[in-house]
């Protein structure tokens, strides 16, 4: 019974992930209370996207590395999961060319989405195979041409994945209490990882490689763990995506994606999880009144001119801002249960 015993940091992940959870049950909360329709799925979209950026501080977090796959991932797993699901009637349709027979089955969702898990579990442990033996810039450039390969297969295989053209016909099974439960969960495994003998390693050879090897940790396994678990919250992210749309496309497992995700925890602190989540809702938050700004709205009765592209310069604006004033984002190393017994004391 001592060794399943938690150590004092897991207990402390423990609480604080639990107020990570509160807030984001909050939020939730609020929304039904006084929430309009049409933001249920601004904050559906939300929730997704935090699925991704804890996933990304799972293994660039605890790394000290950037990497830029993750909507590689996320893209194979929904577009698994979709074809799996989605009834072979409808494949038939929209899918009549497809090779091995994909389109002629209909699996449950429950099976569907064990199965994309465990295909981008695969390429994951395949990919860190060859992403933990390199370090630094080595990884960022690998992982950018994981994420072009990939996209260039959903681009060029019309037969199963369209092209730019979406796939429909996907059953819509997720909705707010879902993604709201995959979110408290993903905090949970994040935190307790971060605390973890795992995490601990991995974040002490961020720190000192070299003395982290002389004291005998085996650096390539911690980081193809924290790789492949990372994958696992991309993958769920997809899955979710498309279990809530209905139709999926290329066009959103790109750049864009990337550079608005990876912007969101540089903002909250690429160390911490706490970090994540609040980046991630100050993003979306800035991002909705910033998209309303663009429209050219009345304020005080003046009429704003149409600032068509203004989001996209914001997150250029954060980015080179948060570098430059915070270069260890809002949180830097702490998590939210520091915050709570300072303010406490």
């Amino acid at each position: 019974m001592r060794h399943l015993a938690l150590n004092r940091d897991q207990r402390q992940g423990l609480i604080g992930a639990l107020l990570l959870s509160l807030l984001i049950l909050t939020i939730v909360g609020a929304y039904y209370l006084w929430g309009e329709s049409y933001q249920a799925r601004i904050l559906y979209a939300t929730f997704v996207n935090l699925l991704v950026v804890i996933g990304l501080q799972v293994f660039s977090g605890n790394a000290n590395i950037v990497g830029f796959s993750h909507a590689a991932f996320m893209g194979i797993a929904a577009y698994a999961a979709a074809i799996c699901v989605t009834p072979a009637a409808m494949k038939a349709i929209s899918l009549p060319d497809a090779p091995w027979g994909l389109n002629a089955f209909e699996l449950s969702p429950i099976i569907s989405a064990l199965i994309a898990l465990a295909i981008v579990a695969g390429l994951g442990a395949l990919t860190g195979a060859v992403v933990v033996r390199l370090s630094g810039v080595g990884v960022t450039i690998t992982s950018i041409a994981i994420l072009v390969i990939v996209h260039s297969i959903f681009l060029h295989r019309t037969d199963i994945f369209k092209g730019n053209q979406a796939l429909f016909g996907i059953p819509k099974i997720f909705d707010l209490p879902h993604i709201t439960g995959l979110v408290i969960v993903g905090i949970f495994i994040a935190r307790l990882f971060r605390e973890s003998s795992v995490g601990l390693q991995l974040r002490a050879s961020a720190d000192d490689e070299a003395g982290t090897k002389a004291l005998g940790v085996d650096i390539r396994k911690v980081r193809l763990i924290a790789w492949v678990l990372g994958t696992l919250f991309f993958a769920t992210a997809g899955i979710a995506y498309a279990f809530y749309l209905g139709t999926i496309s290329a066009r959103p497992f790109y750049f864009n994606f990337v550079f608005l995700t990876v912007a969101m925890l540089i903002l909250g602190g690429l160390r911490s999880v706490t970090g994540a989540v609040f980046g991630t809702l100050l993003i979306s938050i800035g991002l909705e009144v910033v998209r309303w700004l663009e429209t050219g709205p009345t304020l005080i009765g003046i009429k704003l001119p149409q600032m068509l592209g203004l989001s996209g310069l914001l997150l250029g604006v954060v980015i080179v801002g948060v570098m430059a004033l915070l270069p260890r984002g809002i949180m830097g190393n702490r998590e939210i249960e520091q915050i709570w017994r300072f303010k406490r004391s």
